[in-house]
């Protein structure tokens, strides 16, 4: 398990989020709401290790991560999908989900397997392997990051604002994908942020609310 005791990070001296303790046990679809500017991306990142917590504690399976850096908890099975996307637009689709595996220095065959299981919860990927980053849209890219995150994230997958500036068709491909994910993996947790709550329908098992760096209750929680 995933737990934030405590945690408070600032940016340019200015607090962003203030004392969250939350848990991301095995097997919960769980998404953060809440207004832009919030800190739900700062969130992300927070656990990513890709901003400095200024106190508080993120452990795994109570080992404290401390300044363990963002490549270090990809290596423990944490992916993630940045709301920006960054696709490398001079690699092939297939080429950028199979890079962070390749940093990671994980077998090809793994590799393979990896991308198949992709492939199996993300399909609208398969026609587009062979395409370069720089020819995809918006909401390709999207569906790109959220198969490179699914390479790496074997245990957590954080996934920022996915669904922000999506067509519906593509909206609702992206939440079927979802749906496979948590069906075909049930020891996966997948945190998910958005700051349209109507936009996630259905999808989560429980739902928080961030507002001004707080976390401030649990709007619902599904059986």
């Amino acid at each position: 398990m995933l737990k934030l005791q405590r945690v408070s990070a600032s940016i340019a001296g200015i607090t962003v989020l203030r004392d969250i303790d939350v848990s991301l046990p095995p097997g919960q679809l769980l998404a953060v709401v809440g207004r832009n500017g919030a800190g739900k991306t700062t969130l992300l990142r927070a656990i990513m290790g890709l901003l400095p917590i200024s106190s508080g504690r993120i452990t795994l399976d109570g080992i404290d991560l401390g300044g363990a850096p963002g490549h270090r908890r990809t290596a423990l099975g944490i992916g993630y999908a940045p709301e920006d996307r960054v696709i490398y637009p001079t690699f092939t689709v297939e080429e950028n989900l199979r890079l962070p595996c390749e940093v990671l220095g994980l077998p090809s065959q793994e590799i393979s397997q990896r991308l198949d299981r992709v492939l199996d919860v993300v399909p609208q990927l398969a026609p587009m392997l062979a395409r370069s980053g720089a020819a995809l849209s918006g909401g390709q890219g999207k569906m790109a990051a959220l198969g490179r995150a699914l390479m790496v994230g074997t245990r957590f997958v954080l996934l920022d604002e996915p669904f922000q500036g999506l067509a519906p068709v593509l909206a609702n491909q992206y939440a079927e994908s979802l749906r496979r994910l948590h069906q075909s993996d049930p020891a996966l947790c997948i945190m998910v942020t958005e700051s349209n709550r109507s936009l996630m329908r259905d999808l989560p098992d429980a739902t928080l609310t961030l507002e001004r760096g707080e976390l401030q209750s649990e709007a619902h929680e599904t059986p």
